[in-house]
């Protein structure tokens, strides 16, 4: 059985026990045997390795989850990006752009997109991360897209209802019915989660419901973009139907906060409802922040994802999404990191990721700094020095 010993690791976040709610442990070192952790402890007692990775006296953390991203299409919207820059308000009516694009393309094509963009996200410390759907819109490429999704990560999403399509557009129960008869039929054996846009211009509540409905009943898990453009029923009816995550959180009222707080768990240990926030969306359309402090001083868990998608949130980086929560959605460095790594596992309701336990799987990140702090005290800088995935260095 072969073993990697990372040694000489100055500051490693474990997000189990040690100093902290990261779990951190100084000059540590963690044995890595068949692609999970084996032992973690002192370096002064660590076991002997056939190979060994000195770590220099640099932070090493758990590999970045990003629970929500978009990464099947085809084409860009940069130009609508300038456009909003000058000035123009995001509604979200450019994903019909890019359900054209994604359309015509090839599957080698989009392929090479996902693979561009994983790889991105890879370099980056992402080392989970969850693909949906929703830039296809019929029953052939959706099924396509979530195919393709497949072979990059087992984190698939059927975001067939992100909005209604062009030729559906005076027909939205008629598309209802398909997304939830033919199309979900032909997606489901390539997905484990549905998500529904349900927002104004989007699908409402009782579609929403609908559909998220029938992906349960097909054995899906769900998930739920919920108050992004504007206060709504999303976050309730996520809550509701026992979702994973409601994703952007952006306008939430007492109400919503209070019903995310109501899923705790017994033991203290969080919500079963995570509120994952995107703040790269936010960013690129210049829109109010998500309050992440009032999620968190309410006991919501939460999670930090990047939304990598062509119109609203075109960033692959998690560090980026750190060092924004930090600066501008009052979170805590400490905060921000927990949600980019064991926030996003709770997200997609794993708990062999986004931790550095005997047990997990061995993805870690080599920082090229001293302290995780660094990631939001040095924004923009390539601090990602070295990327484990499943004990492999990558």
């Amino acid at each position: 059985m072969s073993s990697l010993l990372v040694d000489n690791i100055g500051e490693l976040v474990t997000n189990g026990v040690g100093e902290g709610p990261l779990g951190i442990r100084r000059k540590a070192a963690v044995l890595i045997e068949e692609g999970r952790v084996a032992w973690v402890g002192p370096a002064a007692y660590a076991p002997a390795a056939d190979r060994r990775i000195d770590a220099g006296g640099a932070a090493v953390l758990p590999g970045f989850v990003d629970s929500h991203a978009h990464l099947v299409f085809a084409g860009d919207r940069a130009a609508e990006f300038a456009a909003r820059m000058a000035g123009e308000r995001y509604t979200g009516g450019g994903i019909r752009t890019t359900v054209g694009a994604t359309r015509a393309a090839t599957d080698d094509e989009l392929r090479a997109t996902v693979r561009r963009l994983r790889g991105e996200a890879l370099r980056q410390g992402t080392t989970t991360i969850e693909i949906k759907s929703g830039y296809g819109l019929n029953v052939a490429d959706e099924a396509r897209s979530l195919r393709i999704a497949t072979e990059t990560s087992s984190e698939t999403t059927f975001l067939g209802a992100h909005v209604v399509p062009p030729e559906y557009a005076d027909r939205p129960d008629d598309y209802v019915g398909l997304v939830c008869g033919p199309m979900l039929a032909a997606a489901a054996p390539y997905a484990k989660w549905i998500d529904v846009f349900c927002e104004r211009g989007a699908f409402d509540v009782d579609h929403a419901r609908a559909i998220l409905a029938c992906g349960q009943a097909a054995g899906l898990g769900v998930r739920l973009h919920a108050n992004q453009l504007g206060p709504g029923p999303g976050v309730q009816l996520g809550v509701e139907l026992g979702a994973a995550s409601v994703d952007h959180c952006t306008h939430l009222s007492d109400a919503d906060i209070d019903a995310l707080a109501g899923t705790a768990h017994s033991d203290g240990s969080g919500t079963s409802t995570v509120a994952t926030l995107l703040p790269g969306a936010e960013f690129s359309t210049r829109s109010p922040y998500p309050d992440a402090r009032r999620l968190l001083d309410a006991g919501v868990t939460v999670a930090l994802a990047t939304d990598c998608n062509p119109g609203s949130s075109y960033t692959s980086s998690m560090p980026f999404c750190i060092a924004l929560a930090v600066r501008e959605m009052r979170m805590t460095p400490a905060e921000a990191l927990w949600a980019a790594t064991a926030g996003g596992a709770r997200a997609l309701r794993r708990d062999d990721v986004g931790v550095l336990i005997p047990g997990a799987r061995a993805d870690l990140v080599v920082l090229d700094a001293p302290s995780y702090l660094h990631l939001a005290y040095r924004p923009g800088v390539p601090l990602i020095h070295q990327v484990i995935r499943n004990g492999v260095p990558q």
